[in-house]
């Protein structure tokens, strides 16, 4: 769950990198601020420093825990297509996609000592 997870919100934070045009847009639409491209790019690649160590489940209070914070935040801006997802058209459905994963990644905070597999903190501590 790790894995996808990271997968799924690497794309985008790898597209504040290569499409900051695209980012601008989303983060004008559901964040109200309208950032240049150097500080979105900067947040893309600071973004994906915090991906990988979650991914390596390195860190796992810090980055699972700014993984949940990012998801969170991603998933709350968009309210207005979860409590009416049918008003946005046949797109306002995709919007609910992310509460489940946003429950996944609340759980996967939750029992981050118990996630073993693949984890750089868990070799650390055999």
């Amino acid at each position: 769950m790790r894995l996808t997870f990271a997968a799924f919100i690497m794309v985008w934070a790898v597209d504040k990198v290569v499409a900051p045009a695209h980012a601008q847009k989303v983060f004008s639409t559901y964040y109200f601020t309208q950032l240049t491209s150097d500080p979105m790019t900067a947040i893309g690649f600071v973004q994906i420093a915090i991906i990988l160590a979650f991914a390596a489940g390195f860190l796992r209070f810090w980055s699972y825990g700014a993984m949940l914070v990012m998801h969170a935040v991603s998933t709350l801006s968009t309210y207005d297509k979860l409590i009416s997802p049918w008003e946005a058209g046949p797109r306002g459905l995709l919007f609910w996609a992310a509460v489940p994963t946003l429950g996944a990644i609340l759980a996967l905070f939750l029992l981050r000592d118990r996630d073993n597999l693949l984890s750089v903190d868990a070799a650390r501590l055999r």
